[in-house]
């Protein structure tokens, strides 16, 4: 059985190589861009603007994450996101500025 601290660390660490695959502007244009369905690979390396070769890495890095799932059709590869709530999370981040105040958590007693 997985000590409460092991779980932790390895919740933390996944947590960790998450938001590392994502910060990257190149991957995350590509996670805003798949929030409105899969994408061929030709398509993320036309909206990157990159060559195929550094797509391809950045969307490796990004499926080692667990961001994304892969299919092959023919030729072609798809990509979609694994969990498009993890933009519910941008949207609200995105709320945030130096100006706005922070939420703290009600301290339980």
């Amino acid at each position: 059985m997985m000590s409460l601290m092991a779980h932790h660390t390895d919740r933390t660490s996944r947590r960790i190589a998450l938001l590392k695959a994502l910060a990257h502007p190149s991957r995350l244009a590509i996670a805003e861009a798949l929030q409105s369905g899969e994408r061929c690979v030709c398509e993320l390396t036309e909206l990157v603007g990159a060559d195929m070769s550094t797509v391809s890495k950045h969307l490796s890095l990004m499926r080692a994450a667990g961001l994304l799932e892969m299919e092959k059709r023919g030729l072609n590869v798809f990509y979609r996101l694994r969990c498009p709530c993890l933009l519910d999370f941008f949207e609200c981040v995105d709320g945030l500025s130096p100006a706005t105040p922070v939420l703290r958590r009600r301290k339980i007693r």
